[in-house]
């Protein structure tokens, strides 16, 4: 049998990625089957008048993908079963393109200069506690203080002894779900959701249930009608735009989800990591069912990335468990990146960096709406990103291919689903994560592949 081989007046620049994509195409479409043995680099250079160099970058994407494997002493082979699940966004940037894939705040050099500063600042006071101490009961009962004054910025008056530092949100998404749901019982959440959530469910033995959502967030009555029928322990939801839709919900629909929530005794694990940022958000969720909520925030999203610390609130009920598990998983937040959070909400800095990234971001969304005005686009003034449902035309997959093949990484919506239930294709532009210029020039791309010929775009990847 002839084996299948890329057609080299397909090639598009740039080339290694032109030809990943042939790749990808051949092993959905089932002409390279699972543990095929593919040309050594050498050889399909040889065969398609292509550098090695080159061929070795598409294999390498390739096996970023999980579609193949590449094995010392033996070659590469197809691997159709992926092993784990794949982010929406890309692991590495890579230089050809203009990376809105992955959700982060607009940076610029005056950050960096502002965690320099404070480096060199903790250079001189950092406390003997959190540069030696293993005892977290040590180390952060000042901490603890200073969070209940950021929770009031935020909207909720707390005690400090109930709330613990984490190593970012994901770090106290994880320990709140694994203090309200034990292995076998069940969690919901919104039908399109935090990517995270679906791997973390299979880690942690935990039922996922995504459910039915509308313009406004989770529907209250798919949730009454899943805590009947299932062993729902917790419901898991991101009100303030953080959400992969960019929804703010309103405050007339939180009042119904913590009824429901009461009615039938479940937790509500509620996601505001944008915290402050969106300067028009009801009440959190926590102010109006406190003795339920495990409320959690953080600073990487409205900051800079690489302060990497947040704040989980747990109620007298979970305080201890969130504690306990706290402990096992992670032990304790980073002391030093705990002391320049501390500072940076004691001397201002940190609401200062909100309100830059407010303005910055709104400086975008003007960008957005010159650019994809005429499109059903989903944000919101105060939004790292949008969300941009696609016609029946296109297909999700081949959408997001034409995009990189133009030199633009976007997120596939379908990275967000917890549902098997009916999807529109859709994908998430993140604004945040480049320049303005370089934002203008990849919002173009999409508005371009928006108003294409529907069969360039019938591509799998």
């Amino acid at each position: 049998m002839t084996i299948w081989r890329p057609d080299p007046t397909l090639l598009k620049r740039p080339a290694y990625l032109s030809l990943a994509e042939q790749f990808a195409r051949a092993i959905h479409d089932g002409q390279l089957p699972n543990a095929t043995r593919l040309p050594t680099h050498r050889k399909l250079a040889y065969e398609l008048g292509l550098s090695v160099q080159t061929v070795s970058r598409a294999y390498e994407e390739l096996i970023r993908r999980g579609l193949i494997s590449g094995e010392i002493g033996r070659g590469s082979f197809v691997q159709t079963v992926r092993r784990e699940v794949e982010p929406p966004y890309l692991p590495e940037r890579l230089g050809e393109l203009i990376d809105l894939s992955i959700l982060k705040p607009v940076c610029e050099p005056m950050h960096l200069d502002r965690l320099k500063q404070a480096l060199t600042w903790l250079g001189d006071h950092l406390p003997s506690s959190s540069g030696l101490s293993f005892r977290p009961n040590v180390v952060f009962p000042r901490h603890r203080a200073i969070a209940v004054d950021w929770l009031k910025v935020c909207g909720i008056t707390a005690s400090p002894q109930n709330i613990s530092l984490t190593n970012g949100a994901t770090a106290a998404m994880t320990v709140a779900l694994m203090s309200v749901a034990p292995p076998g019982s069940s969690v919901a959440t919104e039908a399109i959701g935090h990517h995270t959530l679906v791997p973390l469910a299979s880690y942690l033995g935990f039922n996922l249930h995504g459910l039915p959502i509308d313009g406004d967030g989770i529907i209250p009555d798919a949730l009454d009608e899943a805590c009947r029928v299932s062993d729902i322990r917790a419901v898991f939801i991101q009100p303030s735009v953080i959400n992969p839709t960019a929804t703010l919900m309103s405050e007339t629909r939180r009042a119904a989800l913590v009824e429901v929530a009461r009615k039938h005794d479940i937790a509500i694990i509620e996601s505001d990591v944008l915290g402050p940022l969106v300067s028009d958000r009801p009440a959190p969720i926590a102010c109006m069912a406190p003795e339920r909520t495990l409320y959690l925030t953080s600073f990487t999203k409205i900051t800079v990335p690489g302060l990497r610390i947040g704040y989980l609130l747990a109620p007298d009920r979970y305080a201890a468990a969130v504690a306990n598990r706290h402990l096992v998983s992670n032990w304790m937040a980073t002391p030093i990146i705990a002391e320049i959070a501390s500072k940076w909400v004691t001397d201002g800095t940190a609401m200062e960096l909100v309100n830059w990234q407010r303005n910055a971001l709104r400086r975008r969304q003007v960008i957005v709406a010159e650019i994809l005005g005429g499109s059903r686009v989903r944000t919101h003034p105060n939004a790292l990103h949008l969300w941009l449902p696609l016609s029946e035309h296109h297909t999700e997959e081949g959408f997001v291919a034409q995009a990189r093949l133009q030199g633009v990484a976007i997120a596939p919506g379908a990275s967000f689903r917890t549902s098997d239930a009916p999807w529109q294709p859709a994908v998430r532009v993140s604004l945040g994560s480049t320049t303005e210029a370089e934002l203008r020039t990849g919002l173009g791309v999409v508005a371009r592949l928006l108003l294409g010929k529907p069969e360039y775009l019938l591509l799998a990847i």
